[in-house]
């Protein structure tokens, strides 16, 4: 798309992340995210946000010195500062005319096929009724197992979730930032434009954030949406942002979007082992777009069943893709590598359709 900005500008849903970090240094902060959001749904946008800032509240009004590090206290800062966050945006939003509504998720929601269905249902729900959901990780009961990795992933799953056409990631900064320091206005390529960007500043402050967010920005254009990432510091952001005019960075929509079920499987799903393909499968596979026949397997790793997600390693170990495997990772040992009399007898242990090939 030659001028992604006037895609945004045209755009009707839209997700809108915001981090502690933001919230906490400046008080106003909610009230001018109200006022924005609320020219959004004046407009006809629908607007979905998903906001951090509850551990950071409870730490306070619990009286801890610090952020905790036991996963207890984190949980018990969670709870006492999910209210207090969820009042904030109460009593900004309902100054606009706005009505907000709390959803709280943890990673297996999205995991589990028919709760995230349920999820999407109510989401879309709220957004008829033209409340504002605000989104964040139920980090009361999270535990590392069915944790995101920070609000910058719930952000993109949330993106195809909702079907929104753009992802707005509000940080500290005006965007991504080139060698020389200036802000690059547009990114076409992810893996190609962005990723070398971040890694050559691995060293410096805050680059943990910005890889974070790239990421995020990865994923979220694979479902075809638009990403923006841009300072939650400018008053006016949200609103130039939507006019079309040159704010932040915007990440252009993937040309070929993978589907939900792929982009599930991809990004949402954790992988429960690996499967190793032998030279020949791996070139069918990355070439041909072949499905993973158990004849091409050389090697199993992990603990899986029908239906869970594993990696597809090349002979090199290289990440190939992911998919759902069709048989258990005991009988995928026992059928591994085993020729058949003829090609169409031969077991598949991953079809094309339930595979994501990088």
């Amino acid at each position: 798309m030659s001028d992604p900005r006037s895609a945004i500008r045209k755009a009707r849903r839209l997700v809108v992340k915001i981090g502690s970090s933001s919230l906490a240094r400046d008080g106003g902060a909610y009230a001018r995210l109200a006022l924005a959001v609320r020219a959004l749904v004046d407009a006809g946008k629908q607007v979905v946000i998903v906001s951090s800032g509850a551990i950071a509240l409870g730490t306070k009004k619990l009286g801890y010195r610090a952020r905790p590090k036991e996963m207890a206290r984190l949980q018990a800062a969670a709870a006492a500062g999910q209210s207090l966050l969820m009042r904030a945006y109460e009593e900004a939003f309902a100054h606009e005319g706005l009505a907000v509504a709390q959803v709280l998720l943890t990673h297996a929601d999205l995991a589990d096929r028919i709760r995230a269905n349920n999820a999407r249902a109510a989401l879309s729900a709220l957004l008829e009724a033209r409340a504002v959901p605000v989104l964040n990780e139920n980090d009361s009961v999270a535990v590392e197992e069915i944790k995101f990795g920070d609000n910058d992933e719930l952000s993109a799953m949330v993106t195809p979730l909702v079907d929104a056409e753009v992802l707005v990631l509000l940080s500290d900064v005006d965007g991504l930032l080139d060698a020389k320091g200036k802000r690059v206005p547009v990114v076409r390529d992810v893996v190609t434009e962005a990723l070398p960007l971040v890694r050559a500043k691995k060293s410096d402050v805050g680059t943990g954030g910005m890889a974070s967010k790239i990421e995020a920005a990865r994923r979220a254009t694979l479902a075809g949406a638009h990403v923006v990432i841009a300072d939650a510091r400018k008053p006016d952001v949200l609103t130039r942002i939507f006019a079309g005019e040159d704010e932040g960075t915007v990440f252009v929509a993937a040309a070929q979007r993978l589907t939900a079920k792929k982009h599930w499987i991809a990004f949402t799903l954790r992988p429960r082992g690996d499967v190793w393909l032998d030279a020949g499968a791996s070139a069918a596979v990355r070439g041909k777009g072949k499905s993973v026949l158990a004849v091409g397997v050389s090697g199993v790793r992990g603990d899986f069943r029908a239906g869970d997600s594993v990696r597809v390693l090349a002979p090199t170990g290289e990440e190939l893709g992911r998919g759902l495997a069709r048989c258990s990772s005991v009988e995928a040992v026992v059928i591994a590598g085993k020729p058949t009399k003829t090609t169409k007898d031969q077991p598949v242990l991953i079809h094309r359709d339930d595979l994501v090939v990088w």
